[in-house]
């Protein structure tokens, strides 16, 4: 039976390298949401279900729009580190490289969308 230290366990195990910076990039995210979630809420609440021409000269002013951009913006990258700290605990091997891709061309691809979309409203 062999008694190793924790050290020597962890020893050739390589190091997380950019763990700080990824817990650090979704407390941000998380506080950012948390102030764009009620703001889209109540910007984009009061126009659901006018008609079209109504929410495109609603979403022309400046303050919708952006709030609703950078609401889109952060969700989907907040929906990318989550979802890939996701796949890296449960999945491995090639199957785990393919997901986190695919999950993040997703992300990337879905906010492009909403951003097109909030662009079209606005201009």
């Amino acid at each position: 039976m062999r008694y190793l230290t924790d050290r020597k366990r962890a020893v050739g195990m390589g190091s997380a390298k950019s763990g700080t910076a990824h817990f650090w990039a979704m407390k941000v995210s998380s506080f950012a949401l948390l102030l764009l979630i009620p703001l889209f809420v109540f910007t984009f609440g009061s126009i659901l279900g006018a008609p079209y021409e109504e929410v495109t000269a609603y979403f022309a002013r400046p303050f919708p729009a952006i709030v609703a951009a950078l609401t889109i913006v952060v969700t989907f990258m907040h929906f990318k580190d989550g979802v890939q700290v996701l796949i890296e605990d449960y999945v491995h091997g090639t199957m785990q490289k393919v997901l986190i891709l695919a999950m993040i061309c997703l992300s990337y691809a879905a906010a492009a969308t909403g951003l097109f979309a909030v662009a079209r409203l606005a201009l």
